[in-house]
């Protein structure tokens, strides 16, 4: 498990959190109370390790520490085996999208990357941030199955959670917990 520098501190998490639901519970067609304590799940297939996960990531109004174990697991370097603790505020992104644009599985591109790993992108692609929020375990490049992608990006852009990236020709879309802005 990679150490502080590397993962998301708690004060900052507990303060996305806080304004991040609050922006989305007004966009919601029920009870913001009701949203705060509802299950939240979530369903992964890791495009590189061939692996699969569903789960229930938060319930009883509490994240759920083993599922929340289970998927840094499942997003870890897999180039490294490196994990990271990963911010639940992305999980909540994407169980959010899920419940705009339909219940699905989504398809990691790439989720976590060692520092190691972002240095090696950085040399072959320009497109690769030097402090990417993929090392600080706060961003998720995906795809959700049977979903036109276009319609996720403008489905985390109403969201207004975070950085999201467009990248039709690659068919993903990139979301972080970091800044509101896009590309």
């Amino acid at each position: 498990m990679q150490s502080g520098s590397d993962c998301l501190d708690a004060g900052r998490r507990g303060a996305l959190r806080v304004f991040g639901w609050a922006a989305l519970s007004l966009a919601l067609p029920f009870a913001p109370a009701a949203w705060a304590s509802a299950p939240r799940s979530i369903s992964l297939y890791h495009t590189h390790t061939d692996e699969r996960l569903s789960l229930v990531y938060f319930e009883g109004g509490e994240y759920v520490p083993d599922a929340l174990a289970a998927l840094n697991n499942m997003l870890r370097d897999f180039r490294t085996g490196d994990v990271c603790r990963f911010d639940p505020v992305l999980f909540d992104q994407l169980h959010a999208l899920n419940l705009a644009c339909g219940e699905g599985t989504y398809e990691v591109v790439s989720a976590f990357r060692s520092e190691q790993t972002n240095a090696m992108l950085r040399r072959q692609s320009r497109r690769v941030a030097k402090d990417s929020l993929h090392v600080h375990g706060r961003a998720v490049d995906v795809r959700l199955a049977g979903r036109n992608t276009r319609r996720l990006r403008d489905a985390a852009l109403a969201l207004r959670q975070g950085g999201v990236g467009y990248y039709p020709r690659s068919n993903f879309v990139h979301l972080d917990t970091g800044a509101v802005r896009s590309w």
